[in-house]
């Protein structure tokens, strides 16, 4: 009688399950949540004297993708890619790639000049430029005492 070792025993104990499981998780797991679950791409914002900087993490889209709207105080940026057609003669083995689109929604308060904001897009970063406004300092006024 010969004994064979079996690599997978119908019955694992819980290391077993956890090596398998953490082994077979798809590439694409390892994202953040915000991204994976909420479809929001990372944004940097910057403060200097003169301007406000957003920067959104957007690789793969195009400026023509790119949909921004100023409404009254919320300023919305939003995205969404078309699908491409694909050839039926071709079997996708993995696909982790994904045409999902997002919207990004901001809150801008009275220090911004809404009427100069500027947007460019660049080596998948879209760039919004929020000037602030020229403070007026209150005009001085000397009062005569009768």
């Amino acid at each position: 009688m010969t004994f064979v070792k079996v690599n997978n025993p119908p019955v694992r104990n819980f290391d077993g399950l956890m090596k398998d499981i953490f082994n077979e998780i798809p590439a694409s797991f390892g994202k953040t949540f915000r991204e994976d679950v909420l479809g929001f791409p990372p944004v940097n914002i910057t403060e200097n004297a003169k301007v406000y900087q957003l920067e959104v993490a957007a690789p793969g889209l195009e400026k023509t993708d790119f949909t921004i709207k100023l409404d009254g105080t919320l300023l919305v940026i939003s995205a969404s890619k078309k699908e491409e057609a694909t050839n039926d003669d071709v079997k996708s083995i993995r696909k982790e790639f994904s045409n999902k689109g997002f919207k990004r929604s901001f809150t801008l308060d009275e220090k911004i000049d809404a009427a100069n904001i500027a947007a460019k897009y660049e080596n998948g970063i879209l760039k919004l430029t929020l000037p602030k406004k020229e403070e007026t300092a209150p005009a001085s006024k000397e009062i005569a005492i009768q």
